[in-house]
């Protein structure tokens, strides 16, 4: 799988989850998909200010994102502080 395809993949788990965050007044933005297939993105609304935002991401979206496509390492926030570890 070439490297637009993967984000094209990317985008559309990334669309998929979308309504989720939606229902509770966030939302993600596809920032990027980096050389070692990690995705990056920016939570907005309700999201960016959660404090469940980092388990959101990691538990939901990025559990999603890496059933769907083997090939994700991981999905991190840009705009959480401390990236989007869980330890902070």
């Amino acid at each position: 799988m070439d490297r637009k395809e993967l984000e094209t993949r990317v985008k559309s788990v990334i669309d998929q989850v979308r309504p989720y965050l939606e229902a509770d007044g966030g939302n993600i933005q596809f920032i990027n998909l980096t050389d070692d297939n990690v995705v990056n993105v920016e939570l907005q609304g309700a999201c960016a200010t959660c404090p469940m935002s980092i388990m959101t991401l990691k538990q939901g979206v990025e559990q999603a994102m890496k059933k769907a496509i083997p090939q994700i390492k991981s999905v991190e926030a840009t705009n959480l502080p401390g990236g989007a570890s869980p330890m902070g």
